[in-house]
């Protein structure tokens, strides 16, 4: 039987993530500066379709399956390789046919494969956990995240009916789009990453107590909160108050799991101060999230977010740049998924301070917007940020060729 090849297929993720990076300056520099060359709307496609299936999708489905490998010694991945490998094809497709077309028929076919291609990786993890001890705790966050991507893909069948039909409708394709973009972010990558997490914590936290009821708290509570994408559509009272409900269910379920991470952290830990930073810096990042969360459901506020741009922008970078791709990164270097020495960590730590002056950049340029201020320097600052992003991808890349590993 032929071993799951985990390091292999996760260094395709640093140079995926390289290539988000490349697109992001490049779309940074032709806001910033003048650059007539290639279509500022088909780098923004290929960036946001092959950050979503090259770079996330392709980490969380290969460490998911690390995940049954190490659970189910005798477990066969072959399939699984096979389904790793056309999904990299259709990301790379993607990539390609979006940059130089936008939308057509090649980039639409790679799209829709993806989709196939989710289907059934859902289908053979399922069956796979089977096999596993039914009361293992990460068990039902996995199950949940492969059944919000799967439900996630009703938004984009949506869209595509829309411009095939020419049946146009503004509202519901904005509530299409924050439906796909709301059972993805919330739903497919969160529980995937808590899968994981979890699946560690007897790990690094020997005195770690999970309590079940956080799963479902966060389970129940991710329908509902869809609607926290779309209170501008003048929702009913029932429905807003179920939404701000949700909302409260969120953060309560986030400061159980954080209490219990916390008082068994007091009691030992075998993080080195690196690892427990990076941790921080994520628990810091989803904190906030889910306190904006909390503070749009005051329909003011709501109006005015949803009105700016740049909110929008710096709250979905808040939750796939400092929560989801900074925990992913760092869950490959703290169990050993990849090579760990001292051009890996400040590349990581390089990748932070890229993410955390962009948070900051967007933020202040959306408080701003309030009072329709402009900001100075705002555009050169982002493309900055976009190119520290870049170089610290590059240069965890570059890492990983390094033969000497150092422990730390």
């Amino acid at each position: 039987m032929v071993a799951f090849r985990t390091n292999f297929w996760l260094k395709f993720s640093l140079v995926n993530l390289l290539l988000v990076a490349t697109l992001g300056v490049l779309m940074r520099y032709k806001i910033g500066f003048d650059f007539p060359f290639f279509s500022q709307k088909h780098i923004q496609h290929a960036h946001s379709h092959f950050a979503f299936s090259g770079w996330v999708t392709h980490s969380l489905y290969v460490l998911m399956i690390a995940f049954l490998t190490k659970k189910i010694p005798s477990l066969s991945t072959q399939n699984y390789t096979r389904i790793i490998l056309v999904n990299l094809v259709c990301s790379y497709g993607m990539l390609i046919s979006f940059f130089i077309f936008g939308y057509n028929a090649s980039s639409i076919f790679f799209s829709t494969l993806t989709i196939v291609i989710a289907c059934f990786f859902a289908y053979s993890f399922f069956q796979d956990l089977q096999k596993m001890d039914s009361l293992d705790p990460s068990r039902p966050w996995f199950k949940a995240a492969l059944w919000f991507n799967i439900v996630s893909c009703l938004g984009t069948f949506y869209l595509a009916y829309m411009m095939a039909s020419r049946n146009f409708n503004e509202h519901w394709y904005l509530a299409s789009i924050y439906y796909y973009l709301h059972f993805q972010y919330n739903g497919f990558f969160i529980f995937a990453c808590f899968g994981l997490l979890i699946s560690q914590c007897a790990h690094f936290l020997p005195m770690f107590k999970y309590d079940r009821t956080v799963f479902t708290l966060s389970f129940v509570s991710v329908i509902p909160a869809y609607f926290l994408s779309v209170l501008w559509a003048d929702l009913p009272l029932w429905l807003n108050i179920a939404v701000a409900i949700a909302a409260f269910m969120q953060l309560y379920a986030w400061i159980k799991f954080i209490w219990a991470i916390k008082r068994a952290a007091n009691l030992g830990s075998t993080l080195t101060t690196f690892q427990r930073n990076m941790f921080i810096f994520v628990s810091l990042a989803f904190s906030i999230k889910l306190l904006l969360q909390l503070g749009s459901t005051i329909p003011a506020l709501s109006d005015l977010a949803f009105g700016f741009r740049p909110i929008v922008i710096a709250y979905l970078h808040l939750v796939l740049l400092a929560v989801i791709s900074v925990f992913i990164l760092t869950y490959f270097y703290t169990f050993g998924f990849l090579h760990v020495n001292k051009l890996a960590q400040q590349a990581l730590t390089l990748f932070v301070v890229g993410v955390f002056l962009n948070e900051l950049v967007l933020a202040v340029q959306g408080i701003a917007a309030f009072g329709y201020v402009p900001v100075k320097f705002a555009n050169e600052i982002l493309f900055a940020a976009a190119l520290i992003l870049l170089i610290g991808a590059g240069l965890m890349v570059i890492a990983q060729r390094k033969k000497i590993v150092e422990s730390e």
